[in-house]
């Protein structure tokens, strides 16, 4: 139970820094992961391990984003790598929700 509380309070921890760091709002993109991260806790499709994995590539993406607006100008090559971390997100959390492990 405490690994189920503590998963997510991650996963809101996440959803909260990634808010706070964002102009003016969150991507819709970044939105939906999370939500589909969120559904697949409660679902029990997603393990502890896999809901941390989830996590720490999402802020490893927010680290990024962090990064290519710290001079103000956020470039193509780094708008391209964003993407592309975001798209490889993307796959992961489908994987891991649709492989044969279960939390229950």
């Amino acid at each position: 139970m405490k690994k189920i509380i503590l998963t997510i309070g991650i996963i809101v921890g996440v959803f909260i820094v990634t808010q706070a760091q964002e102009r003016p709002t969150v991507p819709e993109r970044q939105k939906n992961q999370l939500a589909r991260t969120a559904h697949g806790i409660n679902n029990g499709e997603l393990t502890v391990r896999e809901t941390k994995r989830i996590a720490r590539q999402q802020r490893h993406i927010n680290r990024d984003k962090k990064r290519a607006m710290a001079d103000g100008l956020v470039t193509a090559g780094e708008r391209r790598h964003i993407k592309s971390q975001q798209r490889r997100a993307s796959r992961n959390i489908y994987r891991q929700k649709h492989d044969d492990q279960s939390r229950f």
